[in-house]
């Protein structure tokens, strides 16, 4: 791979093609809801139905549980990247995380970025009447980029970790507003009816900075938590309370947008930013994402594997899908939902309105797989999931492991060897991928050889 990569500047050539469909005076609004670390079975709400252990023994999230209810359930979504900042670029561009995997290095990067479409960008491009705003953790570091730069017309500003309270040496500890749960909703409802006032349709991102790290919570929260048993899983009675306090404020907004009368015409999605810590404390307990490998900073499904859901008009309330999902559908899915198609050759997401809608059982993207990656400042891994198989690579070990995620979801057995054709044919798919984009397989000041082809055992 290209360890210097030469951005070229100038716009992408985006088309948003017409589907037959005319914006109507009731154009959709949408709310999505970003948590932080939040693992797989982070919630009192079951992933899957058919997998007893896809919900937390201990938490009690029932908000969480009635947001599940109310719209599509995807067991199989996942996050773009198993860490915060690279999974936040791509949610608003629909690309991998390999494409731009911190290059604020490579010349040219950041100004490529700014010109790329957005979620805010795109809706305007549909109806210039829509206003967009992000509250909470923004996150775009190394880049500098700032809400406004990509859209968005009100905003909490360029934030970090340390405005949710990272920076704060005394943790755990209680907190009047844990996480800045209240800010983030109470910033979010009073845009909502701000539009809902001025009659405009509306995209409010709420990037909470829960669960992340440093564990805050309200003291009567973690007084009610102490009720109860601890599971045999999750244990920790103040991540738990920092968890209920975040399913308090996902509760209060949902309640506005009742009141405000916009649950008919406002699709609400939901999904965590990457997979949960292996340990989010110092209590000694079982992997917290268990029956999923691994966590947060790992390509294993317990780093990237995410609670996610999308709720809204003509979604029947319930539904299940088993198709694999992913952060970077929500571009190309949000602008299909307001009345356009957004095509363009560097797009890898793909619309799931035929999904959610009942009309397709296939989700149509640029390419029939999904592509994760790490390098730059995390050990170089990177994975490719495409039907049932995954795919999964160290390049510094110069390690290939094959996976079949309809039998082994803890992804316990390597098949690499016992599917030689299957791994090669994934393999040859990553490493064409993965030069097509230009992507680096190198850590930042690493000596170490990177192999760019897997040797295969004789």
């Amino acid at each position: 791979m290209r360890k210097i990569l030469q951005w070229k500047t100038g716009w992408i050539a985006v088309f948003l093609i017409a589907a037959n469909i005319t914006v109507r005076a009731d154009r959709p609004n949408f709310i999505f809801i970003l948590s932080d670390d939040q693992s797989w079975t982070g919630s009192s709400a079951l992933m899957d139905p058919e997998e007893p252990g896809s919900k937390s023994d201990y938490y009690q999230t029932p908000n969480m549980e009635r947001l599940f209810a109310n719209g599509m359930r995807f067991t199989q979504g996942y996050a773009p990247g198993p860490i915060c900042c690279p999974t936040r670029r791509s949610l608003q561009i629909g690309q991998n995380t390999a494409r731009h995997i911190y290059q604020k290095d490579q010349p040219g990067w950041t100004e490529y970025y700014k010109k790329q479409p957005t979620i805010p960008k795109a809706l305007k491009a549909i109806d210039p009447e829509y206003r967009a705003a992000h509250f909470g953790k923004w996150d775009m570091r190394f880049d500098n980029v700032t809400p406004e730069q990509l859209g968005y017309d009100v905003s909490d500003g360029y934030t970090d970790n340390g405005e949710g309270g990272a920076k704060n040496s005394k943790m755990p500890s209680a907190s009047d507003d844990p996480k800045l749960i209240g800010h983030v909703t109470r910033r979010a409802e009073e845009f909502m009816r701000q539009c809902e006032k001025d009659d405009q349709p509306f995209y409010v991102q709420l990037s909470h900075y829960a669960v992340h790290l440093k564990i805050f919570y309200k003291q009567e929260t973690l007084e009610k938590v102490n009720q109860r048993s601890v599971g045999d899983v999750h244990r920790d009675p103040e991540f738990a309370a920092m968890t209920e306090d975040l399913d308090d404020g996902i509760g209060q907004l949902m309640q506005t947008v009742k009141e405000l009368g916009l649950e008919k015409n406002t699709y609400i999605i939901f999904m965590s930013d990457n997979g949960g810590r292996v340990s989010p404390s110092k209590i000694k307990a079982p992997n917290q994402n268990k029956p999923l490998r691994d966590g947060k900073h790992s390509l294993y499904e317990g780093g990237i594997r995410v609670p996610f859901t999308i709720s809204g008009p003509g979604i029947q309330p319930g539904t299940v899908s088993r198709i694999p999902v992913s952060g970077v559908d929500l571009l190309p899915t949000i602008t299909d939902l307001a009345g356009k198609k957004l095509h363009h050759d560097q797009l890898d997401g793909g619309s799931l309105k035929p999904l959610l809608l009942g009309e397709s059982k296939e989700v149509k993207r640029n390419d029939d797989f999904f592509v994760f990656h790490t390098a730059v400042t995390r050990e170089p891994v990177s994975a490719l999931r495409m039907g049932d198989y995954k795919l999964v690579k160290t390049w510094d070990e110069n390690k290939i492991e094959l996976f079949d995620l309809s039998n082994d979801l803890g992804e316990k057995k390597d098949l690499s060897e016992k599917l030689p054709e299957k791994t090669e044919q994934l393999h040859q798919l990553l490493v064409d991928y993965l030069d097509g984009v230009n992507a680096t397989t190198e850590k930042m000041g690493s000596k170490k050889k990177i192999y760019k082809l897997w040797d295969k055992k004789k």
